[in-house]
């Protein structure tokens, strides 16, 4: 997801899933199949397409800054396929996840369609999408062709769903001006546990606070994911099918956010979108934000300002990532013609993504990653050297309910009124049910 600078709490946690994906996919039923449930078996779509003129319907959330730089590839692509029309059509995520399950089980849902990588489980358990194997190959695309973690992410029960458009992970931002104002290098900010902790003390020492820990899952569960990590943990066994983020490492983790609170590091009970505009403000000297915040920064006037790769603070390299996906919808009457013309619309995009990154990504197509052309955009480049170890949840269905939990516990240790073990503990027992629901629901 890529918010931009008016993001509410709302629209994100519905974005990332969290506000229950498998409550409005509920009426498509369950794994079983449906009319058209067989995969896409167009032609290639690898060197373009010469068939007769199709119209073709896409649809996504891009109702942010992200929004017209999508609208843009979209115009360019109809300008260069004279014989393929794109229309696309955009809402909030939030009406977007509800709307397109009931769409596709009345044939009316779109042609192509863009999904975070955390939603794709749920919608192929419920017959919502379709697998992309075959597109993958007519396409000839193979996983050195993307970044390793984000294609090993959009496969679900041994089938590929998702092909990646991009990854917007959390990143590093920092106040120049505060930094210095303290005494600090603003060129050089801590990126270990040691300098970060002796940053924080000096400029506590200034009379500025300088980490605002958020409390909500906007930014706080993404900073916590990444420390639980970074502590050498995880949140959920190897196949999701249960809870770990109570252990040990995850209590190191969220301790340490705690922990900021209580030696006046950080304001108390930091509110909603805060803890970024403390950074703007001159309040606070870091904040742990995705890489959406850039464009948000860079039209505060006279802001001095930078990003880098998270701080290593628990000893392993980590951070939090999202990732869009473009997907194809279950059609009850499969159109060869427009299933190869989506193919084509499909691997234009993303071999023109640099476009994509000019809106606040990484691409996820090595070869846009590593060209020229985004080497130029300094901050997005600098949040890409993260690729190798981002992290993502496991493809489980209904993966995205069980997160309430966890910010829950987020959220009640930060703001102290759970210690972080109990907090942690007791959400995992509450998540651990949902799980199980959640195996009966979707057939896992």
């Amino acid at each position: 997801m890529s918010p931009g600078p008016s993001l509410s709490r709302r629209r994100f946690l519905t974005a990332t899933g969290v506000l229950g994906a498998g409550a409005v996919l509920s009426a498509c039923g369950g794994g079983s199949s449906s009319p058209g449930a067989e995969p896409a078996e167009g032609g290639g779509g690898a060197t373009g397409y010469d068939g007769p003129d199709v119209d073709l319907a896409f649809w996504n959330g891009f109702t942010g800054g992200d929004g017209p730089f999508m609208q843009q590839l979209v115009d360019q692509f109809n300008t260069e396929h004279p014989n393929i029309a794109v229309k696309m059509t955009v809402m909030e995520w939030a009406d977007y996840y509800a709307k397109i399950p009931t769409a596709v089980q009345s044939g009316n849902g779109p042609d192509v369609g863009i999904m975070h990588v955390d939603s794709l489980s749920t919608n192929a358990a419920r017959n919502v999408i379709v697998p992309l194997d075959d597109v993958a190959e007519a396409l000839e695309l193979r996983e050195d062709d993307f970044a390793t973690a984000v294609w090993s992410a959009g496969e679900y029960d041994g089938q590929r769903f998702g092909i990646p458009l991009d990854v917007h992970p959390l990143g590093y931002f920092y106040n120049k001006a505060v930094l210095e104002s303290a005494g600090l290098d603003p060129e050089s900010p801590p990126m270990d546990r040691e300098s970060y902790e002796a940053a924080l003390e000096q400029l506590k020492s200034a009379g500025i606070q300088g980490h605002w820990m958020s409390p909500h899952n906007f930014t706080g569960s993404m900073t916590l994911q990444s420390l639980i990590w970074q502590f050498g943990g995880d949140l959920f066994n190897e196949d999701g099918t249960e809870v770990t983020w109570h252990e040990d490492a995850g209590v190191q983790a969220l301790s340490w956010m705690v922990d900021a609170v209580n030696t006046g590091y950080s304001p108390t009970d930091v509110g909603q979108d805060a803890d970024a505009i403390a950074l703007q403000n001159g309040q606070a000297a870091f904040n742990w934000n995705g890489i959406w915040h850039i464009n948000t920064l860079k039209e505060v006037p006279d802001l001095q300002w930078g990003v880098a790769p998270l701080p290593n603070i628990g000893g392993t390299q980590a951070a939090w990532a999202g990732s869009h996906n473009f997907v194809l919808t279950r059609q009850r009457r499969p159109d060869e013609n427009k299933q190869e013309a989506a193919r084509v619309f499909i691997n234009w995009v993303s071999q023109q993504s640099i476009a994509w990154a000019e809106g606040g990504q990484v691409p996820a197509r090595n070869s846009v990653r590593e060209s020229a052309d985004f080497e130029a955009l300094p901050e997005q480049s600098a949040l890409a050297q993260q690729v190798d170890y981002l992290r993502f949840p496991p493809s489980v269905p209904g993966i995205g309910d069980v997160f309430a939990d966890f910010n829950q516990a987020l959220n009640e240790a930060v703001l102290q009124t759970l210690e972080p073990a109990t907090a942690l503990s007791e959400a995992a027992e509450r998540a651990a049910k949902k799980l199980e629901e959640n195996r009966e629901r979707y057939g896992g």
